[in-house]
Formats: C-alpha cells, sequence, structure tokens
C-alpha cells in the first residue's frame, strides 16, 4: 500500500529523544525555548509559543486577542473543524464565507460581504498548505480595523510573495501532528511580532503564572514538552528538503493526471510557494467514476487516499444544532463532493508516482 501520509523519524530524532530521557527533564524546559526560538527564526517571526497541539494553539492565539462573547470571527467553512471550534470556544461566532473553487481557500471578496460591527477578526486556512491570499487579507483587514489571524496548520514553509506563512497576521498557528510536513508526535505553535500577544499566550499556556506560583490571570497547562520538543528541532532541520520532494512529487502527478479527462489536478497561485501537505484533485462529472468510486478502486489497488473534507464544517451535526443554514458556501460545498487527496509525501517514491498515473489511466478507461 502508498499509504497517504507517512512521518518519517530518522536517527536524529531517536537520539535527540533518548538525550531528553537521559537528562530526566521530560517536562516543558529548555528544549521547548530552543524549538520556540528556531522555529521563530525560520519563519522571520519575533515571538514562537510551543503548545501541546494545534488546536489548543487555535484557542489561546484567539484568548490572546480576547476575542469574546457576542464577537463573530469570519473563517472558511471548508476546513478541518478545530479553525471553527477555536471560535466557539471563546463563546464568538464563527462566520462562513465561501472559498475561491480554484485554490479551495477562503475567497476575499466573500469575505467582505460577511464584515458587519460585531466582525472582530478574519481567521485565514492555508488550506493544504498553499497560501491564502495574503495581500488582499492584509488590505482588508487594515481598512476594517480587524485582527487577522493565520491558521498555518497545514503550510509549514509555505511562501507568499518569498515571505512565510505564519508572519502576515496578528499572530498564527501551527500544528505539528504526525501527518503534517513536519511533527513533534503531537505539538503546537503560536507565532506571533506582538510583543503583549506573545506575553499572554505565555500566561495561558503556564495557568496564568509570571514566577512559579504567582498567578495573574485564569491560565491552562497546555506546555509543550522536552521530548516533542526534541522531535521538533530535528524535524525542522529537514522540513525544507522535504518540502522540495513533496513539490517535485506534486509537479510529477500533475504532469500526468492533466492528460486524464474528468480529474482536474491543483491549481496553484503563481504567487505562491504550495509545500503540498495535501495533493487535492477535484474527480469532474465526465470521469466514468464520482469520487468515492475512485477512491475505492485505488484502494483495491494498493494506493491509499483520503477526502479532505467530506463535509464542509456548516454541514457538521454540532453546526446545524447552533443553527447555520445548509444552503451556505455552495462552493465549500462542491468541493467537498468532489475533492480526492493523492499521496504526495517525501516517502512517495518516483515508481510509485508513475504506478498513481497508471492506474488513474486505467481506471478512467484510457
Amino acid at each position: 500500500m502508498i499509504p497517504i501520509a507517512k512521518p518519517l523519524i530518522g536517527d536524529e530524532e531517536i537520539n535527540a529523544v533518548v538525550e531528553v530521557l537521559k537528562s530526566g527533564m521530560l517536562a516543558y524546559g529548555d528544549i521547548v525555548k530552543a524549538f520556540e526560538k528556531e522555529f521563530a527564526e525560520y519563519l522571520g517571526a519575533k515571538h514562537g509559543v510551543a503548545t501541546c497541539n494545534g488546536t489548543t494553539a487555535l484557542d489561546v492565539a484567539l484568548k490572546a486577542l480576547k476575542i469574546k462573547e457576542g464577537d463573530e470571527v469570519i473563517t472558511t467553512p471548508f476546513t478541518f473543524i478545530a479553525s471553527a471550534n477555536s471560535i466557539l470556544f471563546q463563546g464568538a461566532k464563527p462566520v462562513f464565507a465561501d472559498i475561491d473553487p480554484k485554490t479551495f481557500n477562503l475567497d476575499p471578496n466573500e469575505v467582505l460581504e460577511k464584515i458587519n460591527n460585531k466582525t472582530r477578526a478574519i481567521l485565514v486556512v492555508h488550506l493544504y498548505g498553499q497560501p491564502a491570499d495574503m495581500k488582499a487579507f492584509k488590505e482588508i483587514t487594515e481598512d476594517y480595523k480587524l485582527y487577522l489571524i493565520e491558521d498555518c496548520a497545514q503550510a509549514h514553509g509555505a511562501e507568499f510573495k518569498g515571505q512565510k506563512v505564519g508572519t502576515f497576521g496578528d499572530i498564527a498557528t501551527f500544528s505539528f501532528y504526525p501527518t503534517k510536513n513536519m511533527t513533534t508526535g503531537e505539538g503546537g505553535m503560536i507565532v506571533t511580532n506582538d510583543d503583549e500577544l506573545a506575553r499572554r499566550a505565555r500566561l495561558l499556556i503556564n495557568h496564568g503564572q509570571t514566577k512559579k506560583y504567582y498567578h495573574e490571570e485564569l491560565g491552562y497547562n497546555l506546555r509543550m514538552t522536552n521530548i516533542a520538543a526534541a522531535v521538533g528541532r530535528a524535524q525542522l532541520k529537514k522540513l525544507d528538503g522535504w518540502n522540495a520532494k513533496r513539490i517535485e512529487n506534486a509537479k510529477l502527478l500533475t504532469e500526468g493526471i492533466s492528460k486524464i479527462k474528468g480529474l482536474t489536478p491543483p491549481y496553484v497561485d503563481p504567487r505562491v510557494k504550495h509545500v503540498f501537505h495535501q495533493y487535492v484533485i477535484r474527480v469532474e462529472d465526465d470521469f466514468p467514476l464520482n469520487r468515492d468510486e475512485l477512491a475505492e478502486k485505488l484502494r483495491e489497488r494498493g494506493i491509499g487516499t483520503g477526502i479532505h473534507y467530506p463535509m464542509p464544517i456548516h454541514w457538521q451535526p454540532l453546526y446545524q444544532k447552533l443553527g447555520y443554514p445548509k444552503e451556505c458556501c455552495p462552493n465549500a460545498i462542491e468541493a467537498s463532493r468532489r475533492v480526492l487527496s493523492l499521496p504526495v509525501h517525501p516517502a512517495v517514491s518516483g515508481d510509485d508516482i508513475a504506478y498513481i498515473i497508471q492506474t488513474l489511466k486505467e481506471v478512467s478507461g484510457e
């Protein structure tokens, strides 16, 4: 089976973890601090604040901005549910704007239609590793005096006009889940250039402490461990090489798939560096199989696939209970019916790609 995702763990990660275990300093400590510094420097940001996963990073980022009940935050309905749930965690309201059907990212023109006097922020997701239109979103948030939040969970090392994502907004978050472009096992990172937001984030992840046993406000225990950070530091050194391999694999896939009628390969905005956390095709009406039938045929032939995502967030039972209309965001609804992710990770070989393309040709009837 060619898996849809495969974490790559080498001797560097193993040896780094062993060193931490031998040290006896397993929880938050100097290794985490070093990882925070190195990750922020990699992006070109001032502050990194490590957390235990990407969802807590989002939650703390919004809490640092003091998003509260009665506020509205505009975001995409076509992503993993944590992006929108982080808004609910604050007692605020997620407002869904539709996506660009080519990039699958939040459409700035749709966002403009959703802004009102309750809007406090725009939460942009760089979906599948492709940066959203940060020029447009920077202009919108500056014009309307809104916060700009970047969810970079799938976009480690991605760039918009040569600038790494995570450095455009007021605050940004990353996930280090095992399937991401780099991992810490579980983990997250908050990134910001704002000293006060960084200070608040550090308080919130560590029981609201300014010093030991002195608690300034209500906080949580959301710290990263030295064990996780040791893995992250080793992975960060490999990230650019792995991203280059993903980009190379994506190019080869696109060259083959673009010749198959009824399959649409990913569109890449010419202004961006797309790091292909996922390689996502659209299965069109003129393909002889529907998306789910194609996925089953590929599985039978040893090719793993994924559907990211089979249901827009506003269709989820939780959001239906909250009263969100199902007819909202038709582009997101249509995408959820057609998208199919193919293996693109660095462990996918040239022979694997040739096999994937040949299999797609065969099942298409060519």
